[in-house]
């Protein structure tokens, strides 16, 4: 990897990187919902209520665990790979964003070149092929930030780099009423991001007001393809 990227410069840095999945396939009806565990000294708590509410509505979820929440979790992890409903995914190993420069996003530093991006990665691949028994096929950056160039090496390891399309919780900080607002947004093709991290907040209240809004409309969700 760092023999074939680490020459290249890249243009973009941000949420919507070339190449990055934000939305669903065209022409694709369902909605998918994502949820990520960062882990960390402040982000490895567990919001059951959040898996309570999922669970209830028999809603399947993109679950993108971090090394860290792994680590912290084993059993709860180790139940949430067990459960069809789910399909975990890989949040990198220290919940960095992939930068080939060494560019930051919300104070979090990020990678520095490719062979950094490269261990983020597949660290945490091999924590969640060991967890599940198979590689994951996804891939979020800790924060969502990409550079193309490390879309490029993302792809290039066989995984698809995830954005979204729909901020449900603002990154566990919106109260219910905003969470609710916000993901009762989606629609055909809309991927939806929230956190399953931070369990004092309001994004398990929030995402059930909105998941019995939208299926009332009779939107069908599905996981990321």
């Amino acid at each position: 990897m760092v023999k074939a990227f680490g020459g290249k410069t890249p243009a973009y840095w941000g949420l919507e990187a070339p190449g990055a999945l934000a939305r669903l396939a065209p022409g694709t009806q369902g909605i998918a919902v994502t949820v990520d565990f960062c882990g960390g000294a402040n982000g490895s708590e567990f919001d059951q209520g959040l898996i309570a509410v999922l669970r209830e509505r028999h809603v399947p979820a993109t679950l993108f665990l971090n090394s860290r929440w792994i680590a912290a979790n084993p059993a709860t992890a180790r139940q949430l790979a067990a459960d069809p409903l789910f399909e975990l995914a890989n949040h990198g190993t220290t919940h960095r964003p992939l930068s080939t420069t060494g560019k930051s996003a919300y104070g979090i530093p990020g990678t520095q070149d490719a062979g950094e991006v490269y261990d983020e990665v597949m660290g945490n691949d091999a924590a969640m092929t060991q967890l599940t028994g198979t590689r994951p096929r996804f891939l979020r950056s800790g924060t969502a930030f990409f550079d193309e160039v490390a879309i490029q090496i993302v792809s290039a390891l066989g995984v698809t780099p995830v954005a979204f399309s729909i901020n449900a919780d603002g990154g566990a900080t919106y109260p219910a009423a905003t969470v609710a607002r916000e993901a009762a947004k989606a629609g055909p093709g809309d991927i939806i991001i929230c956190h399953g991290n931070h369990p004092h907040g309001g994004t398990a209240q929030g995402m059930a007001q909105a998941l019995d809004t939208l299926a009332a409309r009779g939107a069908p969700f599905i996981h990321l393809r």
